[in-house]
């Protein structure tokens, strides 16, 4: 399959939450990148040397884990604002008995939903930290999203949450500069 056009065409970038504020900010990456500094609180997050290779990301660089995902980089709100504004508006014109109009407006919505999947590239997903990596090659270590992989993951969270209250992975925090 040839690859999607791109709307996101920067560099690579990772948006991720700070481990240590919890708030969220992106920073540019590249395989020279050696910590990843929160903009909030100043935490730097160190890279470990093999996460970055050429323009793809083999392990998150926030968390280090190596569980990984690939998803389309669209706001999935949108795409159900699409579905749904597409839906009540032949709904209307199903109750007028514009029986063309109605199945003109679900072919069209249908139409911009397969444009759109044509249109944007993937994202690499964390299921760990959540941590977005735009702009990086999709490579075959990737998989689609896993629902049992994800389920694991969010079971971990809630224990650590329940058992530490806090749950800061101090492993890849280093101290402000």
């Amino acid at each position: 399959m040839p690859p999607a056009l791109v709307l996101y065409n920067g560099a690579m970038e990772v948006a991720f939450r700070c481990p240590s504020c919890e708030k969220t900010g992106r920073s540019p990456l590249d395989e020279e990148t050696t910590g990843i500094t929160c903009a909030s609180c100043g935490q730097v997050c160190c890279v470990p040397e093999e996460a970055v290779v050429e323009q793809s990301v083999s392990r998150c660089v926030i968390c280090r884990s190596h569980d990984l995902f690939l998803r389309k980089d669209f706001p999935q709100r949108l795409g159900v604002v699409i579905v749904v504004v597409g839906s009540l508006a032949s709904c209307y014109a199903w109750y007028r008995h514009q029986l063309f109009l109605t199945f003109g407006i679900l072919f069209t919505t249908a139409a911009i939903d397969v444009l759109l999947y044509l249109l944007v590239r993937d994202a690499v997903v964390c299921y760990r930290c959540g941590a977005h990596y735009r702009g990086c090659d999709e490579g075959e270590e990737h998989t689609d999203f896993d629902l049992e992989v994800h389920e694991r993951y969010r079971q971990e969270a809630a224990r650590q949450e329940t058992t530490s209250g806090a749950g800061v992975d101090s492993e890849n925090l280093s101290s402000r500069d």
